[in-house]
């Protein structure tokens, strides 16, 4: 029996300023620099690719300077994944919260993925 994805969240620290980290987390050509080797938009469906693999989302929200949630076509009905820009009111740092959904047997596998991301993300951004 395969276990149901549960959703689960990380927080990254990022330097940036929300504006600018608005563009790498919604538009294509931010995206492809950290997320994907490309993307593309087309009628609210993003097309990700990676070497030979290729990943359709579709854009659920999008709130300017703050969040983009996408949905993999190709997933469970519940399933989706958010990245919202978090800013804290008195320190003005601000971090990139990941909401994803992933099985017991693959948060693992799931949480190094998103590191690793993010890893590139702070290399691209300079932080």
């Amino acid at each position: 029996m395969v276990s149901e994805k549960k959703k689960f969240t990380l927080e990254y620290e990022l330097k940036s300023s929300p504006r600018i980290l608005f563009g790498f987390i919604s538009e294509p050509n931010g995206l492809s620099q950290w997320f994907a080797d490309d993307v593309m938009f087309r009628d609210h469906v993003y097309t990700f690719t990676w070497d030979d693999e290729v990943q359709k989302a579709k854009l659920l929200s999008i709130r300017e300077n703050r969040l983009v949630k996408f949905k993999w076509l190709d997933d469970e009905p519940h399933c989706y994944f958010e990245m919202e820009i978090v800013q804290d009111e008195l320190t003005n740092d601000v971090a990139l919260s990941i909401t994803d959904f992933a099985t017991d047997e693959t948060i693992k596998e799931r949480t190094q993925i998103w590191d690793n991301q993010i890893t590139y993300l702070h290399s691209v951004i300079g932080a």
